[in-house]
């Protein structure tokens, strides 16, 4: 089993090398690729990739889900993994997410653990949002995976949606089978903390979960606007 690693980046210099030698390390017991969507970055993003190994794709969308996009059409492999740029995965995550697939998944997610300092509110209301994206299965955008038939069938992260396209490509795959969000989480990067209040992260977040309140179709600040920490 072939496993291919998407990367979306815009201006990642800071953490992409974090992320690639986590997926290195972690897969390092399978067949794999690493492809990094690079949206247009003006920073080191791109050099940096390749020279740790991972092929980069070079696009001009400033929106996420058509960037994962790009990059899944030159992907190889069995099982399409999309990893955002400042996430770190484990072996533990990558053994799982194969054992899913054997066991006849087409699709599943990790739901993240934030790093760094974290607001109270987020830290009070993490654990609710991670049952309730369980118990909807649908995956959080940090990580994702399917099979590429089933991406395909799903008609691939769509492009109309500049948020919370991840939920709305989760639920199309349910159609196709067995959806696994796995055990083992996936650590992400909490700077948007430090840009934006818990408030207006985890309201987004409980928009997208709940069905029927899942149109945004607009560039959200959270994705590509001011950032720090990293």
């Amino acid at each position: 089993m072939k496993l291919s690693f998407v990367i979306p980046a815009w201006n990642e210099e800071k953490l992409i090398g974090k992320t690639i030698e986590s997926i290195q390390l972690s897969a390092r017991k399978y067949d794999f690729e690493i492809i990094v969507a690079d949206d247009a970055s003006d920073d080191r993003t791109a050099e940096i990739a390749r020279e740790l190994g991972a092929t980069v794709v070079s696009c001009n969308n400033r929106q996420i889900g058509p960037t994962r996009n790009d990059g899944a059409k030159v992907a190889t492999g069995d099982v399409f993994i999309f990893v955002d740029a400042d996430t770190i995965v484990s072996e533990a995550v990558v053994r799982e997410t194969v054992e899913a697939i054997e066991n006849g998944a087409v699709a599943g997610g990790s739901f993240p653990t934030f790093e760094g300092k974290i607001p109270l509110l987020a830290k009070l209301l993490t654990p609710s949002l991670q049952i309730t994206f369980r118990i909807l299965r649908i995956a959080a955008g940090a990580y994702m995976f399917c099979t590429p038939e089933s991406f395909e069938k799903a008609g691939r992260f769509d492009p109309k949606f500049f948020a919370a396209e991840e939920v709305h490509l989760s639920n199309k795959l349910h159609k196709y089978g067995k959806y696994k969000t796995i055990k083992s989480r996936i650590v992400t990067s909490g700077r948007k903390f430090q840009t934006h209040s818990a408030f207006e992260i985890l309201t987004t977040l409980v928009l997208v979960s709940i069905p029927g309140v899942r149109n945004i179709k607009k560039r959200k600040n959270l994705w590509y606007g001011k950032r720090d920490g990293g």
